[in-house]
């Protein structure tokens, strides 16, 4: 077998998230489509998820929460993680919290170990990776907590939400993009924190200019060949397996004998019907719209898997890295 030009992870976020969004990833896992997961244990359905992941063999990781529905740990009543619900403060108001000192640190380290222990009691193993849900996990002081917690437990690999050509993408609202460069700047900001606990994550990451609406085949191969470079075997972002500075400005890599490894974030699923669903809130806009369902077309579009073939792009798992 030739050696593939690229290695990419295409993960299925927010597994576990309802019995719908179960279903359309492990429909796209059988077709192909995706080719990891990420599990929200704190999801109202994770516990189906995990057992559909051992059922199917699909290879799995944490997708650790802080911002939706209600702790893992029961150690947290008033704790400033919360509102005065019981559940987080959601992706804007964790984000305002932490701004202004709100939050304390010695929770949120709480609060993860609880998650990575509930995921193995979930799954039988250890995550093959763990990210954070709405990218709290590259957050200014949680990103230190997160990256120690991960090297605790010995888990190899994150992600880094840094894309090629997100500046430049017409395809994202105004409001989107702010919170995009943000979370990328962020990102940028846990590099050295991620590098110095041992941490990796593929060269290549790419997922922002195609959530939803823009996610078609010809969006993805967009993506994918900005990202990669014209001959597939350069990256216009990359820090090799978490080595090396990282800017947006980084020269191309090298051509090297192995390939370049790439992640695709992906939510497919068929749209939520409340009130099942979410993280004890309900499930949110996005995932009772149509969006899901786009994606989840897009990545079993015979003509995307084709594409992936023709260009000796390789779909894995983290575990495959």
């Amino acid at each position: 077998m030739p050696q593939p030009k690229v290695k990419l992870v295409v993960t299925g976020d927010d597994f576990g998230y309802c019995p719908r969004r179960n279903r359309g990833i492990v429909e796209c896992f059988l077709k192909g489509g995706v080719s990891n997961v990420s599990l929200l244990v704190n999801a109202t359905s994770a516990m189906d998820a995990a057992e559909l992941a051992k059922r199917h063999h699909i290879p799995i990781g944490l997708h650790a929460n802080l911002s939706e529905g209600s702790p893992v740990s029961l150690c947290l009543k008033g704790s400033s993680l919360l509102n005065e619900e019981g559940y987080f403060h959601g992706k804007t108001g964790f984000r305002k919290a932490l701004l202004s000192g709100q939050l304390n640190m010695t929770e949120v380290e709480q609060e993860l170990r609880a998650q990575v222990k509930r995921f193995c009691e979930l799954v039988g193993h250890l995550p093959f990776h763990m990210d954070g849900h709405q990218h709290v996990h590259v957050l200014p002081e949680v990103r230190e907590v997160f990256a120690q917690v991960v090297a605790d437990f010995g888990i190899q690999y994150t992600r880094i939400p840094v894309e090629p050509g997100l500046h430049t993408c017409p395809l994202i609202p105004p409001h989107l993009r702010d919170f995009y460069i943000q979370v990328q700047n962020d990102a940028l900001s846990s590099v050295e924190v991620f590098q110095r606990h041992g941490i990796r994550w593929p060269d290549v990451y790419l997922g922002l200019t195609t959530m939803g609406q823009n996610m078609s085949v010809p969006n993805i191969k967009q993506a994918l060949s900005y990202a990669l470079g014209a001959n597939g075997l350069t990256s216009a972002f990359t820090t090799p397996l978490g080595t090396g500075a990282a800017t947006e400005e980084t020269p191309p890599v090298p051509k090297t004998d192995r390939p370049i490894t790439a992640e695709l974030m992906v939510h497919p699923g068929h749209p939520s019907q409340p009130p099942e669903g979410g993280c004890g809130q309900g499930p949110d806009d996005f995932s009772q719209s149509e969006d899901r369902q786009q994606e989840l077309d897009t990545l079993t579009d015979p003509t995307l898997l084709a594409y992936f073939k023709q260009e000796s792009i390789q779909l894995c798992a983290f575990r495959d890295l």
